[in-house]
């Protein structure tokens, strides 16, 4: 059997970087790799993209409109890690984990929108209280998102680690103040509720890890009384996934880490409160679940592989 054609657009960008890393020494792939001088050349991209059996879209949000618009190839299958096509019509939604029909529906696309850091997070503990009825779709909701500095890419990257940096990069920094990240439309769209959630993204001084976290009073939520509750319904929902779980429910639960499950392609589920009030915090890598990871991870299911397959 003929080996997978696999090309990144972008691939000098982290989230390309970060690819190439999980992908570079695997034998059942053949990566092609455009020259660095002709990496910006139009007719040189559209000859690698058309060539390919899968395309990584490693770029800003014109750069990945621009990309699609040089596929010529039906046969081209496009994973978008840009904004630009995450609720786009005609796209698939690469979280596998969302529903039971998800996988199978972006084993068949060719269109599939990588989803973003945060919104993975924010999607991983609400979607699936929202299709359990446990969260109405018009419930006004609020989260908070803790991440490393790499999820701001190579100028956030350069600016924490620059010697003499502002003493200010030492502290927690709260951004999106206004109040419309550009994760709102995801999170809004995948989760199908009816308003956007009042979502407030933190940078802390630490390479990579993410904990997300959503924030309820369970006098707000249907058919539960309690978090333990709502542990079980999560618990449930992702049942036998390997890439996404639940820990187990310890109403004395230690101290959270962001940077918990860095370095890996897990997500893992924490609950916690009590008889009134629930918190539910994703952990995972940002570069890896979510981004990198779920990108490779996306690929595997369309090319029929082991969906884990190169991840850990």
């Amino acid at each position: 059997m003929s080996k997978a054609r696999v090309y990144i657009d972008g691939q000098s960008g982290t989230t390309g970087l970060q690819i190439f890393d999980r992908i570079g020494n695997r034998d059942d792939l053949e990566l092609m790799r455009i020259d660095e001088d002709k990496r910006h050349d139009l007719d040189e991209r559209r000859k690698f993209i058309n060539a390919a059996d899968v395309v990584f879209l490693c770029l800003p949000d014109a750069g990945a409109r621009e990309a699609v618009s040089l596929v010529e190839n039906p046969d081209v299958c496009v994973i978008d890690a840009s904004t630009a096509h995450r609720t786009a019509e005609g796209w698939t939604y690469g979280f596998p984990e969302l529903c039971a029909s998800q996988r199978d529906a972006i084993a068949a696309s060719k269109r599939i929108a990588n989803p973003g850091c945060h919104a993975t997070g924010f999607i991983s503990v609400t979607a699936p209280l929202v299709q359990a009825g446990i969260v109405a779709a018009d419930l006004p909701l609020t989260c908070f998102s803790l991440t490393g500095y790499s999820g701001g890419g190579k100028r956030m990257i350069a600016d924490y680690e620059a010697e003499g940096r502002p003493d200010a990069l030492d502290a927690p920094g709260i951004y999106g103040l206004t109040l419309a990240h550009k994760h709102l439309p995801e999170m809004q769209v995948v989760c199908g509720l009816s308003c956007a959630p009042v979502f407030l993204p933190v940078v802390d001084d630490y390479y990579k890890g993410m904990a997300t976290t959503l924030m309820l009073h369970n006098s707000q939520l249907s058919g539960v009384d309690t978090a333990e509750d709502v542990h079980r319904c999560l618990s449930e929902h992702y049942a036998g996934e390997r890439l996404v779980s639940v820990a187990p429910f310890d109403a004395a639960q230690p101290t959270l880490y962001a940077n918990r499950l860095a370095g890996t392609n897990q997500l893992k589920i924490v609950v916690c409160g009590n008889d009134e009030r629930t918190t539910v915090t994703a952990l995972f890598d940002n570069l890896g679940k979510g981004a990198s990871g779920a990108a490779v991870q996306n690929m595997n299911i369309v090319l029929g592989l082991d969906e884990t397959t190169g991840l850990v």
